[in-house]
């Protein structure tokens, strides 16, 4: 098997030897300016906010310099994922979304909600827009994701089959509606919609797994997963599961979280290649599932 990355200059090597044009990664973040700021500032108080060690931010960059990053690891295609944590955001999100991904191909377009009456409107609206993924965040957002007030919404999202990244697991934080159950009562009612568990689930991996098992358009993402700093306490991954992770290879696409992690990239890269799951499970991870999912070309 090839060599995992050693660093972030050496990442091109490494897809380049797996016969790969590139990465599409599923899970990257560009927020607002003063978004961004309390992000980071969030991140900088881990100690306080997780219980955990320091989480230093390795690409706390301007914009312009983590466009740059992801140009030179060699990131074809990203998402940009907005969050809201209370309603009323949604809306200017995706407004401000957009127009980043405009002028921009490499950017992936996207566009989030929050349970609110205005929801179904905007919506639609940034699909007419060019919305090409959406992210909703349980945990941060502190809801339902049952709510009735997204029904409609979920029923779009449903028809049109377009991705919606979703943090629903209990880690690295429990929220009162996170973990597989809302989940599982959601895709009971909404059966074919095209959801990317972020995280993997993490830690309920299992749960995760089963339900992308269950569900022909339910696919996971890597952020984070197997990482040092995320195999440390309950977080960790039961190696017993592997084999179910090996036979799900065409539904696992590559998510980092870039900016906000504790660690140079490459070594997301490096903690899948330990897995041991064979250069065709990285090349799908890696490139082809996210190229199928948002139709990209070599």
């Amino acid at each position: 098997m090839i060599a995992a990355p050693l660093d972030d200059a050496d990442v091109p090597r490494f897809w380049r030897e797996l016969g790969l044009p590139g990465l599409v990664d599923v899970h990257v973040h560009f927020l607002p300016e003063r978004v961004q700021a309390k992000v980071w500032e969030y991140f900088g108080a881990a100690k306080d906010n997780y219980g955990t060690a320091s989480w230093p931010i390795t690409y706390q960059l301007p914009v312009e310099e983590r466009l740059g990053v992801l140009e030179r690891l060699g990131v074809r295609a990203f998402s940009t994922l907005p969050y809201p944590h209370k309603p009323g955001m949604a809306a200017w999100l995706n407004d401000w979304s957009a127009e980043f991904a405009a002028g921009r191909p490499q950017v992936l377009q996207s566009a989030t909600f929050y349970p609110e009456p205005e929801a179904p409107a905007y919506v639609a609206a940034a699909l007419d827009r060019g919305a090409r993924v959406f992210k909703v965040h349980v945990q941060v957002g502190a809801f339902d994701p049952r709510d009735r007030l997204l029904d409609d919404v979920w029923a779009r999202l449903e028809e049109t089959g377009t991705p919606v990244v979703i943090h629903c697991g209990s880690g690295p934080l429990v929220g009162e509606h996170t973990g597989p159950a809302p989940m599982a009562g959601l895709l009971e009612r909404f059966p074919r919609l095209q959801l990317v568990i972020a995280h993997l689930g993490m830690p309920e991996y299992g749960e995760f797994l089963a339900l992308a098992e269950r569900y022909e358009r339910v696919h996971l993402d890597t952020t984070m997963f197997a990482t040092d700093f995320t195999e440390r306490g309950r977080n960790a991954f039961d190696r017993a599961l592997l084999p179910r992770l090996s036979d799900l290879r065409g539904k696992v696409l590559l998510g980092s979280d870039f900016p906000s992690i504790p660690y140079a990239y490459a070594h997301q890269l490096a903690a899948l290649h330990r897995l041991e799951l064979g250069e065709e499970w990285l090349r799908a991870v890696l490139w082809g599932n996210g190229a199928r999912m948002f139709g990209l070309e070599a």
